[in-house]
């Protein structure tokens, strides 16, 4: 249902980011903690969908793809890569989970400073999808996205949201397969529109 060739980027506050100061010479500066937690709801996701990640979701790329960690998304602030084991990325029970040994230079001392300070208190994945599911949840007449296998490619600790409102364009749900509640009232109005004609040609 998914366009697969779209990229998506989710940002989620994150319950908390450990940091880790190296006691002995030479020991690098290190944050840690949850990218994401599996099947909790996003966020209502351009005012259409709810999102939830399943376990083992992330399962390929963590065996097939080499996944940086970058600061706020910069691709010239690389903080960390699972090529080297500076970047470490693992799915638990809980979630995704992520260790960074910060590069000791001016902006890993920043991303430092930044998350141990709590100006930084959010992470963000970079993905391409694989597999997902779509519930359309009739109640609150929203859609629910479950994603079932991610091509994910980068991490990131990050103080803001990735994108902003302005960048889901109708198109980019449309890519994704959903109608939008504009899209189903006027189908409804339409609908009791041709009903009300029936009655009065019967």
């Amino acid at each position: 249902m998914s366009d697969l060739s779209e990229k998506e980027i989710r940002y989620l506050h994150a319950e908390s980011i450990e940091v880790r100061s190296g006691e002995g010479e030479g020991e690098s500066l290190g944050i840690a903690g949850y990218v994401v937690k599996f099947n909790q709801r996003s966020q209502l996701i351009w005012g259409e969908f709810y999102e939830r990640v399943a376990k083992g979701a992330f399962l390929r790329s963590l065996q097939e793809n080499t996944i940086k960690a970058l600061w706020n998304h910069r691709s010239d602030f690389v903080l960390g890569s699972t090529k080297n084991s500076t970047l470490r990325l693992y799915e638990d029970n809980s979630g995704l989970r992520f260790e960074i040994d910060l590069p000791n230079n001016s902006w890993g001392k920043d991303a430092y400073e930044s998350v141990q300070r709590g100006d930084v208190d959010g992470m963000s994945f970079g993905f391409r999808v694989r597999q997902d599911a779509w519930q359309y949840l009739k109640d609150e007449d929203v859609y629910e996205r479950t994603l079932l296998d991610v091509n994910l490619f980068e991490v990131s600790p990050t103080p803001f949201p990735a994108y902003p409102d302005s960048e889901a364009s109708q198109r980019s749900l449309e890519g994704l397969g959903i109608t939008t509640k504009e899209q189903r009232k006027a189908e409804k109005e339409r609908l009791l529109i041709e009903l009300d004609l029936l009655a009065i040609e019967g």
